[in-house]
């Protein structure tokens, strides 16, 4: 901060420290915080403050939150620095928005860390953690759970103050038309906000079902990223380490997503039957889908080398394995093989189906074995097969040129 002062009939500019306050947890006790450049005056002003303390793993000065010693603060170091307490203040609001929202429904942390950072009014708190309850009820998955959440909160953000319950159909389709115009949702993005909306207002309001008439933008045809089977063989070869191998060949021989891979148990291979068993997978179903031959010989030279316990296969530390690792894993072997197409883990799914159908397989039996509700989802693998593909010929072929 810049503060002019005139001396000497000339104007000086001096520049005025700033501290900005915030409030933390430390040990579980909720403290002021204070966080402004190294200052030794400062610092000797502020040691005046009844148990003030200095945490050098949050590095900060930091005292007790209450007004007492808020005010002890502000009048030792009253003239000399610029104080920025507009955190303290938003997180001081949203307190007092979770204890009047408390007395009527328990808040959970994640409700309560989204009224704090975004300054939730009491209906707008309430909202959101009845929008939470449901989801969970209706045993949504805890990825669907997010991403609903996640949209409905971004509505709660433009809102402010204003209750969520308030608003009519004309002012959700407003906020679709700015979601596609403004911020440049994709057609894909705004069907998970409506899909959002529409839960809250249908299953948490009770509103009639006449209020989702929404106008949704056409869903674009994007073909999937299909892999040759050389080139699967080339990402293969290219890797080194038995279990990556083995991880990535389960990916393509039973066409798995990548939750479905890293949740495979132990027991879930069954040798003699010659099937694996794809358990709670997307829309919480189970699925038997064929063993491999060449998969059940490289999964018993790994288990010979790792021994994994309860998941087939174990992340580093024990427990499951994580899905960024295997995407990169895919990643790097990729690049290994001088694969330049792109696609994560789930083009060898894509792959996987497109392969059967050009062997023959029959359509329905792909379906089943992707564990797909509805064929249409199935035949867009119809697309990007070339097994009638090859038998036109070209024009261009006929010409003598």
């Amino acid at each position: 901060m810049i503060s002019p002062v005139f001396q000497f009939g000339i104007i000086v500019n001096l520049v005025v420290d700033t501290i900005i306050v915030k409030a933390i947890e430390y040990n579980g006790e909720e403290r002021i915080a204070l966080y402004f450049s190294k200052n030794r005056q400062i610092i000797d002003a502020i040691k005046k403050i009844p148990g003030i303390r200095y945490s050098s793993s949050k590095n900060c000065w930091h005292f007790g939150c209450t007004k007492e010693l808020y005010h002890h603060f502000s009048e030792a170091v009253k003239d000399k620095v610029r104080i920025d307490n507009s955190s303290l203040r938003k997180y001081l609001e949203g307190r007092k928005t979770i204890n009047r929202v408390s007395k009527k429904v328990e808040l959970s942390i994640e409700t309560r860390k989204v009224v704090y950072e975004y300054g939730l009014g009491d209906e707008n708190a309430e909202a959101l953690e009845a929008m939470r309850n449901i989801l969970t009820l209706k045993g949504y998955s805890i990825n669907t759970s997010r991403v609903y959440c996640q949209e409905f909160i971004q509505l709660l953000k433009i809102l402010g103050g204003r209750s969520i319950n308030s608003l009519d159909k004309k002012h959700i389709l407003s906020y679709l038309l700015w979601l596609n115009k403004e911020r440049g949702y994709s057609e894909h993005h705004v069907h998970t906000a409506v899909n959002a909306l529409k839960f809250y207002f249908e299953k948490v309001v009770g509103r009639p079902a006449e209020f989702y008439d929404l106008p949704r933008p056409r869903k674009p045809l994007n073909l999937p990223t299909i892999l040759a089977q050389e080139e699967f063989v080339k990402i293969i070869n290219s890797i080194k380490n038995i279990k990556h191998k083995a991880m990535i060949m389960a990916c393509y021989a039973a066409g798995l997503r990548v939750s479905e891979v890293i949740n495979l148990k132990v027991t879930d291979i069954d040798s003699v039957r010659m099937t694996i068993h794809i358990r709670n997978a997307k829309g919480k179903k189970d699925r038997i889908v064929p063993l491999a031959v060449k998969l059940l010989e490289i999964l018993r030279e790994y288990y010979k080398i790792y021994k994994p316990g309860n998941y087939l296969f174990e992340g580093a530390g024990g427990g499951i394995y994580s899905s960024r690792s295997l995407q990169m894993v895919l990643q790097r072997a990729k690049q290994a093989a001088g694969i330049k197409k792109q696609g994560s883990i789930h083009s060898l799914r894509h792959s996987y189906a497109t392969h059967l159908l050009e062997s023959g397989t029959d359509i329905r039996y792909i379906q089943e074995l992707l564990g797909h509700n509805n064929l249409s989802t199935t035949l867009r693998y119809t697309h990007v097969s070339i097994k009638d593909l090859g038998r036109i010929e070209s024009p261009l072929d006929k010409l003598d040129i």
